[in-house]
């Protein structure tokens, strides 16, 4: 067949005007981010991540985000694993599994009774914050957002409302912290490793008496019906962070970054704001279903405090490095020092703009 050459030529020229015509998101595949996470599906934390994924999808770049609660991708150190080799890019992590990338991150979560009020907490994250977005960015990852679910309180199978009850009891760690495990044995209690899918077994079969949790995984969990008595004491604050492989990061052009972190704060803002508001509500839920709320004495309160602070030079340096062990006991201590304090409690600060 013979071939009309100049005839050719300009119905390709054609075609090529055509093909650069089209939308950039019709040319270019659209980048895939895989974010793993244990929230339960239908939380506030998933159907905020939910909503996050779809304005990545309308975003100038139509990122595409794919959610996989319930802890699908296995345990948190499974996920990060996971995305230290590419297999997951993205996570909404507690500060255990974040420590796994950066062990400081603990330092907020790993003080207990550190901070006496959310006032307290919200202060002492603002200023830590940009320290630790610094040291995860150096190891490869972007913070999108900060979250806490705010007080983990005691769940246990029978009252628990002194330390010393709390030594007689099988208490819940999460599984390979072994740093945890042994400083609680050496002060004389008794940890278990579990993951956390057998939290539930493990009260009930007997395997463990107590678990430390935010009031709105217990509900999330049932956990409250074998575990009917929690002790009204605010022990630590659960604290958590979305994070991104900075490798996925920059595949993204920066101009869609923006609109993405954008996304992503407000994400962050309506997780933190629900999950302190829905914890009283949780307990509320419990209390109907026969949860025994144990109230105590300033006196006793007193008690674990100063049983708290008494493991902190062992967890200083073993569960938290000492510099920002160091840096959060400076940055409480000035904070109470000051003249004035907000009276009410602040939002989650969004992370800095990474590049």
């Amino acid at each position: 067949m013979k071939i009309n050459l100049p005839s050719f030529i300009g119905t390709l020229l054609a075609c090529l005007v055509l093909t650069s015509a089209l939308p950039a998101r019709a040319q270019e595949k659209a980048v895939r981010i895989n974010l793993g996470t244990l929230a339960p599906r239908g939380s506030v934390y998933h159907q905020a991540l939910q909503a996050m994924a779809e304005q990545w999808h309308k975003s100038p770049g139509g990122v595409k985000l794919v959610v996989y609660p319930d802890g699908t991708q296995g345990s948190e150190a499974d996920m990060v694993r996971l995305m230290n080799v590419e297999a997951l890019q993205a996570g909404l992590l507690t500060a255990v599994g974040l420590s796994k990338i950066e062990p400081g991150v603990v330092g907020l979560q790993y003080t207990p009774m550190m901070f006496r009020d959310l006032r307290e907490l919200d202060a002492v994250q603002e200023k830590l914050h940009p320290l630790l977005e610094k040291r995860l960015l150096d190891k490869g990852y972007v913070v999108l957002f900060w979250v806490d679910a705010g007080w983990i309180r005691y769940f246990s199978n029978q009252p628990l409302t002194v330390p010393e009850d709390l030594q007689r009891l099988k208490t819940f760690v999460w599984a390979g912290d072994v740093a945890q495990m042994d400083m609680m044995r050496k002060a004389g209690y008794r940890p278990v490793g579990l993951e956390t899918g057998d939290i539930l077994p493990g009260l009930k079969t007997g395997l463990i008496d107590t678990v430390a949790v935010p009031p709105i995984f217990a509900l999330a969990g049932q956990l409250d019906i074998n575990a009917p008595h929690m002790l009204d004491l605010n022990w630590a604050p659960l604290i958590g962070a979305c994070v991104v492989k900075q490798s996925a990061w920059q595949k993204i052009p920066a101009a869609t970054r923006a609109a993405l972190l954008e996304a992503a704060a407000k994400a962050g803002t309506d997780i933190q704001a629900s999950s302190r508001k829905e914890s009283d509500l949780a307990v509320a839920a419990m209390k109907k279903r026969g949860l025994k709320v144990h109230t105590i004495t300033p006196e006793v309160e007193a008690k674990w405090r100063a049983g708290a602070e008494a493991l902190y030079p062992e967890i200083r340096g073993h569960m938290v490095p000492p510099d920002i062990f160091d840096e959060v006991t400076r940055l409480v201590k000035s904070y109470r020092a000051a003249p004035e304090k907000s009276t009410g409690s602040a939002a989650p600060a969004p992370a800095q703009k990474p590049s």
